[in-house]
């Protein structure tokens, strides 16, 4: 099990390789990478800024995995996700999420990102190419993805 957070770009190959190259019992992998878009509600992203508290999102992220490692019984976990500015077209997050059956792999990957986009403590700006800038707030439909996690029971 394992979280960064980091100003660096990542490598998705080498990041699954050293992930699940040593488990032989790992028989599903479920990835997602999260991507800046170029565009927002028709208008031009030229920057999506992300912050963060060092340390206390690294502590959230940390717990948040061992609630999926608890929940999906998984073999092994990654949550990269980067922060500072980032352009269209760059990386913004990994989830890996393996276990020995790709249901789990695949509920826990969602259960991840879910937590992600609502909860972890990550602080979203887009900058248009018009200079406007905001904040982002999550969507109602990921406040209600993450809900649904609250009465599942698995």
């Amino acid at each position: 099990m394992a979280v960064r957070v980091s100003t660096s770009d990542f490598d998705i190959s080498a990041e699954m390789a050293r992930l699940t190259n040593a488990d032989t019992g790992i028989g599903g992998v479920a990835l997602f990478v999260g991507k800046v878009r170029d565009h927002k509600d028709g208008d031009a992203l030229t920057e999506l800024v992300l912050e963060h508290y060092p340390g206390m999102t690294e502590a959230e992220l940390e717990r948040i995995e061992a609630e999926a490692q608890r929940r999906f019984d998984l073999s092994a976990s990654l949550v990269v996700h980067r922060v500072g500015s980032l352009k269209p077209g760059d990386n913004i997050v990994l989830v890996i999420a393996c276990a020995s059956h790709r249901q789990n792999a695949f509920a826990a990957a969602e259960f991840l990102m879910d937590y992600l986009k609502t909860r972890a403590p990550f602080w979203k700006k887009e900058v248009l190419a018009s200079g406007e800038s905001h904040w982002v707030d999550a969507r109602e439909s990921d406040d209600e993805a993450a809900a649904a996690w609250q009465t599942a029971k698995r």
